[in-house]
């Protein structure tokens, strides 16, 4: 091999257009920069175009996620009703209007939902990265662990930061999520919501201004919601407009080796067996809407498969390697920085693709159908099992940024080195 040959580089980029099409962090609906919408700056008790009022895209937007309706908020404008030289633009985006009183605004808002859009929207791709997965596989808990661990560990390796997109996204995060399972030890409760939870987003900046921030898309459900039309149909849009996708596979979802973990840790998680769908059936129900409609009925968005709650498969691991061997990397966290380990992810996602093919060969044949660029992964949110909702000491996490890193990777952030 030429010592050239060690280096693999990020394949050269396109050359870069004068815009991008957004992509919605919220709703997740398709459109141009030129069919933004804004929210006034001001309002007038004089002019009923731009009094206080409700606004019912907004509103019907919160209602799925049963959040409060806002009863006074300012009006909507529409760049068509402002005359060109009273628009203001960046790089050939649209980012502001001077109102017909003189007063700018840059309130970009989406023109489905009435969210307010990231300010980098339309100047650069709108890289959305989705985490999906049926009810009862520890989803949660992973996008609270590999959250804080970009936050504090994986952004400083890759000199970028990780912010939530607002105020109100930090808050909640920090208390619904981050302050009881990494300051207090208590497992999150499943999600048990009549409604959708409004989505967690998430944005991963880098220092370096030529590369776009990346954003990271979270919803959860019920499991009965995914019965539901209007979640479906929003499903679907999310995954669609995705430029990539976690997967999360639950070691308990997988028939053939349920049993073999249940009997190494008993039944203290009753009933934990029954609830669990099998990972060909979630594929079949989650992608079937989208992927029958694309070209050859696959999807090339890269797809990182990743099996949960690694820290159980100490259980399967023997000399022979069966399932999964004694000294596999698996159990080993490992740190990447400023690049893709390509030697670590190859052996990962080769041992991780074998133990799939032997335990549940119906789900890699699904997934090797359906989706033409996939990674396989193990993590541990926690780094061991809890006992009765709470954790023996304090959480940590293994390898679970891992397959954000190879996201990275794939979306041409980040170079991939063999050593």
């Amino acid at each position: 091999m030429a010592i050239f040959d060690m280096f693999k580089k990020k394949p050269q980029a396109a050359p870069k257009p004068l815009f991008y099409d957004i992509v919605c962090p919220f709703c997740f609906e398709k459109f141009t920069p030129a069919e933004v919408v804004f929210r006034a700056a001001h309002h007038r008790e004089d002019d009923e175009n731009y009094a206080l009022g409700e606004d019912d895209e907004l509103n019907r937007y919160r209602e799925r996620f049963g959040l409060d309706s806002v009863d006074d908020i300012e009006a909507i404008i529409h760049p068509n009703d402002i005359p060109e030289e009273h628009r203001v633009y960046s790089d050939h985006v649209l980012i502001g209007l001077n109102d017909r009183y003189g007063v700018l605004t840059r309130r970009r808002l989406c023109p489905k939902c009435h969210n307010e859009l990231p300010v980098t929207s339309g100047k650069v791709p709108s890289n959305i990265i989705s985490i999906v997965g049926a009810s009862q596989v520890g989803k949660s808990v992973y996008m609270t662990s590999l959250i804080h661990t970009l936050q504090n560990t994986t952004a400083d390796n890759f000199d970028a930061a990780c912010m939530p997109l607002n105020a109100e996204i930090s808050r909640k995060f920090r208390t619904l999520y981050e302050e009881p399972l990494f300051e207090r030890g208590d497992l999150l409760a499943s999600t048990q919501k009549e409604k959708m939870q409004e989505p967690f987003i998430f944005q991963f900046v880098f220092k370096d201004e030529s590369k776009p921030p990346l954003t990271l898309v979270f919803f959860d459900v019920a499991g009965e919601g995914m019965v539901d039309q209007d979640y479906l149909g929003l499903h679907g849009q999310h995954i669609k407009n995705s430029s990539g996708i976690l997967f999360m596979v639950d070691p308990l979802q997988i028939r053939s080796i349920r049993e073999k973990i249940r009997i190494k840790f008993g039944d203290s998680e009753g009933g934990w067996v029954s609830q669990y769908d099998e990972p060909r059936d979630v594929v079949l129900t989650m992608f079937g809407d989208f992927i029958a409609y694309e070209e050859k009925g696959k999807t090339d968005i890269p797809t990182a498969v990743v099996l949960t709650k690694s820290d159980m498969l100490h259980s399967l691991k023997d000399e022979d390697g069966e399932y999964i061997k004694s000294n596999s990397n698996v159990f080993n966290n490992m740190v990447h920085r400023d690049w893709l380990n390509l030697t670590e992810f190859e052996n990962i996602d080769g041992e991780i693709r074998r133990f799939i093919e032997k335990v549940d060969r119906p789900f890699k044949g699904t997934m090797d159908v359906y989706f033409s660029n996939t990674a396989y992964f193990a993590v541990s949110a926690l780094g061991s099992n809890p006992v009765n909702q709470k954790l023996q000491g304090v959480a940590s996490p293994i390898r679970v940024d891992e397959p954000f890193i190879w996201l990275l990777y794939q979306l041409m952030y980040i170079e991939g080195r063999e050593e």
